[in-house]
């Protein structure tokens, strides 16, 4: 089903800004999200009827809409596309804007698949991410999604953060196992130039630990999660047996998607596009039936193999060069072997046949090796 689209939905409302986010997003305002879901239901209709199988809200918060929004944007997207009736419908949530009830409404909208935006277990971590959860409420969060019927459940946590030990960081590891998701993301923080959280640590005198100390962070926490029966997939993903996000693997096996929303964007047909970022401009040109794709452009064709290879290596399985090749009509290892090659001798990359792939340690230093394909 991997050839199918997958749809992307952006909900930009947050009840707070993290202070150290840079996602396209807002504070919360009841009568701009109003007009913004009638703006969202307009654009999905403009669309052309194709076949589909993933639908993500992402954000933002998407779970500051209420139900029945969702309900109505499911059943435009339902009503626009040929949906797979197997199809995974991802919502992503903070632990403090659901209850048991609401989250069984979400589930009765169509949602299949709930992914909590928890980040850390431990109190003083969330207060300096400036979360709005405590760790007992992401735990309250997580019965409360099984209790409504959720089968299918992704946790996020964040490492590298300022100040933090490796055994800090392994406590919310440990922590989130106990909660038994059938999917977890872990992410490095990256901080970008004007976050507030910036400003905070230099303030407090506190810095993110050395590389190696992340590289052992990142390290422990999969070994962990091998023991623990997780599966890793991706560079920062790992899953139970069946549990892989459906919609994220499109961005890493050369799939298309649609997005809808502000600062939404689309792969299709060879072309690149994004929407206007603004919440305001957004929905002021779909009230007034213009559009809001900018920045669109057709890649070459070495751009789209490019991104194929660069994507592709993010995941455990690497990338078949025979399967890529005949795509572009390209020998890959003719093109890039020769600046490969040192990789592969310093065991960061391993090639066998025709498949190519990052070993664990390699992951570490994925950047340097994708720089060859860009």
């Amino acid at each position: 089903m991997l050839d199918l689209l997958g749809l992307y939905v952006h909900v930009p409302f947050c009840s707070a800004i993290c202070n150290y986010c840079n996602f396209n997003r807002g504070l919360f305002d009841a009568a701009l999200k109003a007009r913004y879901v009638d703006a969202l239901v307009a654009e999905i209709r403009r669309s052309e009827r194709t076949a589909a199988d993933t639908i993500y809200f992402g954000g933002g918060t998407p779970s500051l809409l209420e139900p029945e929004e969702v309900g109505r944007i499911i059943r435009a997207l339902a009503e626009t596309f040929d949906l797979a009736m197997d199809r995974e419908v991802t919502l992503e949530a903070n632990p403090e804007s659901v209850t048991e009830a609401r989250l069984a409404a979400f589930r009765e909208a169509g949602v299949n698949r709930i992914s909590f935006g928890v980040q850390s277990f431990r109190p003083a971590e969330l207060v300096r991410l400036s979360r709005l959860h405590t760790a007992a409420r992401a735990r309250a969060a997580v019965a409360e999604a099984r209790a409504a019927g959720f089968g299918n459940l992704s946790l996020d946590l964040m490492m590298w953060l300022p100040g933090q030990q490796v055994a800090e960081w392994l406590e919310s590891v440990d922590q989130a196992i106990a909660l038994g998701p059938d999917h977890l993301s872990l992410y490095l923080l990256e901080l970008y130039p004007n976050a507030p959280l910036k400003d905070e640590m230099a303030r407090a005198g506190l810095a993110q630990p050395p590389d190696e100390v992340a590289a052992t962070m990142y390290l422990t926490a999969m070994e962990r999660l091998d023991a623990a029966g997780y599966e890793q997939y991706e560079i920062s993903n790992v899953a139970r047996p069946g549990r892989v996000s459906r919609h994220n693997l499109k961005y890493w096996i050369d799939g298309e998607w649609l997005g809808f929303g502000c600062g939404a964007h689309s792969t299709r047909h060879g072309a690149r596009w994004k929407n206007v970022s603004a919440t305001e401009e957004y929905v002021g040109r779909m009230e007034a039936r213009g559009s809001v794709a900018v920045d669109v452009r057709r890649l070459s064709t070495d751009e789209r193999l490019g991104d194929a290879l660069f994507t592709g290596l993010r995941l455990v399985d690497g990338v078949q060069l025979d399967t890529v090749g005949a795509k572009y009509g390209v020998d890959v290892w003719a093109r890039f072997g020769e600046n490969l090659e040192p990789f592969v001798e310093a065991g960061l990359l391993k090639r066998d046949g025709a498949r190519l792939w990052l070993t664990r340690q390699g992951m570490l230093l994925a950047h340097e090796v994708m720089s060859v394909f860009v």
